[in-house]
């Protein structure tokens, strides 16, 4: 399994709440009966790749980690082209600082 955590800096602290719902609504739209037609390339391709997402935040500087899983190198390439196409919807979300992939050597639930 890969990695991939993009890191956002100088987001409205006071838009979390709205980003994460957006991208609630997005993932539920897509788990119910896929991407619409309409849909942009890259929101097929993550659809296709990515087999977890998860969003870390700091609602005081409105930093955000976002962290997509993948099972394959090759999907998490495929992901991370996507990704790297795709823009934020507006400039509470920050900007974009950082991108990094790593393979996952140890993923373990406790409870």
């Amino acid at each position: 399994m890969y990695a991939r955590i993009a890191r956002f800096e100088g987001g409205d602290p006071a838009s979390i709440d709205k980003q994460v719902a957006d991208i609630k609504s997005q993932i539920a739209a897509s788990r119910a009966s896929g991407p619409p037609d309409d849909a942009p390339a890259e929101m097929r391709t993550l659809t296709e790749t990515v087999s977890r997402f998860v969003e870390l935040v700091d609602r005081k500087t409105g930093t955000s980690l976002g962290i997509s899983f993948c099972e394959t190198e090759d999907e998490m390439r495929r992901a991370d082209e996507a990704l790297n196409r795709m823009s934020p919807p507006d400039d509470s979300g920050g900007r974009r600082t950082s991108v990094e992939i790593y393979e996952v050597a140890l993923d373990e639930t406790f409870k």
